[in-house]
């Protein structure tokens, strides 16, 4: 049972606690059991204190310091936890369902945010938790139950994260397991959604990434281009090189590629291409269908990739947009077909 004389001041309320807390700063508060229901305890420094068991339903613990706490089996559901600190905190078997863990929108200091970083919370319940920029960095998160969390921007440096349970607790299916929190949510989603299933089949089977540096007299060709594969139901997705590609810009262009079903990228006047291909192909292995201007060289070291990598096809030159656009499906649209189908059998 808690400590009387503990529960009493922090019932005081929070200054006078706080005060307390620094005159006495060895002593290890004890609020072990303790019906702390929709108490309001924000800012209070509860570090190291014996909360284990302890009602704190829709309890107000905004900014609350509960670093180090034994927080083992306590009722947090519905808690307001925004910018506590529960570094190294004991959370096994606690409930958090619905709590709101979400990074308060004032600043960018490190502070404005739910830190769990080390904290042991081994089988708990998060259903329906607010997780937005919450720290869990080298937290223990082993069989916590996650159905119905919102999760952005979570930090997860060094944190155990296997056998979450994604599916709900009063379900009569078996529990599914998941080992990674960001994605446990999507992974539910894609499961038990069939029109997500087939918005990412269809993405995947009709995307198609196009790069290119495009001077204004061959815009037409990339439009034509364009529209003859909308035409016949693909997704072109257009890279124009104006000027080399930002970090940003390659990262978001290698992200695209892998969801793509080919890449067709035009070789002729090369600016950034080249720097994108050696980048891509490498670790991206999807058909890639290149095409040229009649009368222009590849650069030099497209040679090596088609030799190092056989999803790299032969350029298909081309004189005019019209010749371009006749011969699209039997010269680029074919080909990267039948090597992606070829990929997909090996």
């Amino acid at each position: 049972m808690a400590n009387p004389k503990h529960l009493g001041l922090l019932k005081q309320g929070v200054e006078q606690w706080n005060m307390w807390r620094e005159q006495h700063p060895t002593v290890q508060p004890d609020f072990h059991e303790a019906n702390l229901s929709g108490a309001s305890l924000r800012k209070a420094n509860l570090s190291e204190a014996n909360l284990r068991n302890a009602n704190l339903h829709k309890a107000h613990l905004r900014g609350a310091n509960l670093y180090d706490a034994d927080l083992i089996h306590a009722n947090l559901s519905h808690a307001d936890l925004v910018r506590a600190n529960l570094t190294g905190a004991l959370l096994l078997g606690a409930d958090l369902t619905g709590a709101n863990l979400t990074r308060a929108n004032l600043s960018a200091t490190n502070l404005n945010r739910a830190d769990f970083n080390g904290a042991n919370l081994r089988g708990a319940s998060l259903l329906s938790a607010t997780l937005v920029r919450t720290h869990f960095d080298e937290a223990n998160l082993t069989a916590c139950s996650v159905y119905g969390i919102s999760a952005w921007n979570v930090s997860l440096k060094g944190a155990i994260q296997s056998n979450l349970v994604i599916t709900p607790p009063d379900t009569k299916e078996s529990p599914i397991q998941v080992d990674n929190l960001e994605v446990a949510q999507f992974i539910y989603l894609l499961l038990n959604n069939e029109r997500i299933r087939s918005v990412i089949d269809t993405i995947t089977s009709k995307l198609v990434l196009i790069l290119g540096r495009f001077t204004p007299e061959r815009k037409v060709v990339l439009e034509a281009m364009r529209e003859d594969l909308r035409q016949r139901d693909y997704l072109p997705v257009l890279f124009d090189f104006e000027k080399p590609a930002s970090k940003d810009l390659t990262g978001t262009i290698s992200t695209l590629a892998n969801m793509a079903r080919f890449i067709i990228a035009d070789l002729t006047d090369p600016s950034s291409v080249p720097h994108e291909l050696a980048t891509l192909v490498p670790s991206t292995v999807i058909p890639v269908q290149t095409i040229i201007l009649e009368g222009q060289r590849e650069y030099t070291m497209f040679g090596d990739l088609r030799r190092r990598y056989h999803w790299v096809l032969e350029p298909h030159q081309y004189k005019s947009k019209k010749q371009l656009i006749a011969q699209l499906n039997e010269r680029v649209i074919a080909p990267a077909e039948a090597k992606a189908k070829e990929l997909a059998q090996k």
